[in-house]
Parts: structure tokens; sequence; C-alpha cells
């Protein structure tokens, strides 16, 4: 395959059969160096055209949770008391800046996703 920009959709789907067939292909090698210029190609077209945005903070605390299986009770002390782990889990209340940093330690999820605002659930 000719190495090229992927422009359109086409160009998008070749690529990814191509990468199927070369994927397995020794490092170092021709078919190797093609897998891997193909891999940043068809990556730098999916940014563009298929952007996933992150989880708003709620949702990232919960999946990083289901990483880590931890259940609501194990954010007592983190986040506060039982009660105040339900209200910000049920998007009752909002976290504070001393909540996202203990968060941020604890479960590793940056800053920068926890201070994003997102809605709470009326009351």
């Amino acid at each position: 395959m000719e190495l090229k920009p992927i422009k359109t959709n086409k160009n998008y789907q070749d690529a990814l059969i191509r990468l199927e067939v070369i994927f397995d292909a020794p490092i170092d090698t021709k078919e190797g160096d093609e897998a891997e210029i193909l891999s940043m190609l068809i990556e730098n077209y999916e940014n563009e055209h298929y952007p996933i945005e992150a989880p708003d903070p709620i949702e990232a605390i919960k999946i990083r949770m289901e990483e880590l299986n931890m259940r609501q009770k194990d954010l007592v002390g983190i986040i506060g008391g039982k009660s105040r782990v339900s209200e910000i889990l049920n998007r009752k209340k909002r976290l504070t800046v001393d909540m996202i940093r203990d968060l941020e330690k604890t479960l590793q999820i940056s800053a920068s996703v926890l201070v994003n605002n997102y809605q709470l659930e009326p009351k």
C-alpha cells in the first residue's frame, strides 16, 4: 500500500484493512515500519473525525472506582462521610477543591478532569 494522508472515509477503511493484514509484522522490517506509520495516520484521522470526549467528573470517578474494584463506602474519608459520598455520586452536591485534591491522589484521576462542570440532579 502506498502511504499517504488519510483524507476520506474510504482511505480510512482501506488503511484499517491494510493494518489488519500487517499488524503482527516484525519491528524494523518494511512491513513493520509500514504498520507503525499507518497506525499514526489512522490515529490522526480518528482524533480529527471521531473525537472522544472525556467523561464528566462523576462518571470519571465511577469508572475509576470500577477499575479499582471499589465501592461507594471506600470513598468515605476521601470525600467525606457516607451521606456526603452519596450526595456527590448521585449529583446532589458538587465536588469541593479539597475533595478534588484527595480524589486526584487516591484515584489518580487528573484534577483537570475533576474540575470540569457537570449537571446536578434537580432537587
